[in-house]
């Protein structure tokens, strides 16, 4: 006949599990306390997009290879962020909000700053350094010229049309980043699941500064969440890139042209 231990563990191990949080006894157990873990959070996926449009735009004796770029969340839970300053501060403070399974959030403190800036009409709130942009040399990967593109006002600008649990019916997250209110105190923006967050080419800093590179083989990468503050489910997807070709035709300093060689979706290099 089995042990009363032997029949009493599954039913124990099955009350100890409710909604994937499950009791674990703390260290105070001997004064009869029980620890329950926190509800399971819901993190976004964010997915680098392929950079696009590629062209190159002259102005002044100086040349910039325009591209477009685009961020989208197929994750399961929404990328929040909410900034907050006092009346001293002059960048707000970013915190990410989480939603966990149970209904509530979870807040993860200082994933970086958000700053109010003022370029060419888009007058907003800007999260710093959400997405960076490199041009590399194909043959060793060096760095070539960074971008000089910082901030993002984050948005359901676009639907990608993927089906995904949790996806909203529309666009959830549309504001503008409080446009023409530099004297806020805090801001939302982020991404909802199944919607991206895009920027077309040369606008408020799309685009990189080629003049006098040497003519080769050069590799464009877009990279989101760089220094993984934003906490997420993967980091595999977070870079995309393509190779081009980068020539001087007439061998005087006008205009260059530039090739679309090989895209690369969701990785860093395309030279393997």
């Amino acid at each position: 006949m089995p042990r009363p231990q032997a029949l009493l563990a599954p039913i124990l191990a099955a009350a100890l599990c409710v909604g994937g949080a499950v009791a674990i006894f703390s260290a105070a157990s001997t004064r009869g306390e029980i620890t329950v873990a926190p509800p399971p959070e819901i993190w976004p996926d964010l997915v680098q997009r392929t950079p696009g449009d590629l062209g190159v735009r002259g102005r002044d004796g100086r040349f910039q290879l325009g591209f477009r770029s685009a961020v989208e969340n197929h994750g399961p839970g929404r990328l929040t962020v909410r900034g907050t300053r006092s009346a001293g501060e002059r960048e707000m403070t970013a915190d990410q909000l989480i939603d966990r399974a149970d209904g509530s959030r979870a807040r993860v403190r200082n994933i970086g700053r958000i700053r109010y800036t003022s370029s060419g009409g888009h007058d907003h709130w800007h999260y710093l350094f959400f997405d960076r942009y490199e041009l590399r040399r194909a043959s060793d990967h060096r760095l070539a010229r960074p971008d000089r593109k910082t901030g993002f006002c984050l948005g359901d600008r676009y639907d990608p049309g993927r089906t995904l649990p949790r996806k909203p019916d529309r666009p959830v997250l549309t504001g503008a980043c409080l446009k023409n209110r530099p004297q806020a105190r805090n801001v939302l923006q982020g991404i909802s699941v199944g919607y991206g967050d895009d920027y077309p080419p040369y606008l408020e800093g799309q685009s990189i500064d080629i003049t006098g590179l040497p003519a080769g083989d050069y590799e464009l990468v877009h990279r989101a969440n760089g220094d993984r503050r934003v906490r997420e489910s993967t980091h595999s997807n977070n870079a995309s890139s393509v190779l081009l070709r980068i020539g001087w035709p007439r061998g005087d300093g006008r205009r260059p042209e530039v090739d679309r060689l090989k895209s690369c979706p969701q990785r860093e290099r395309c030279v393997r």
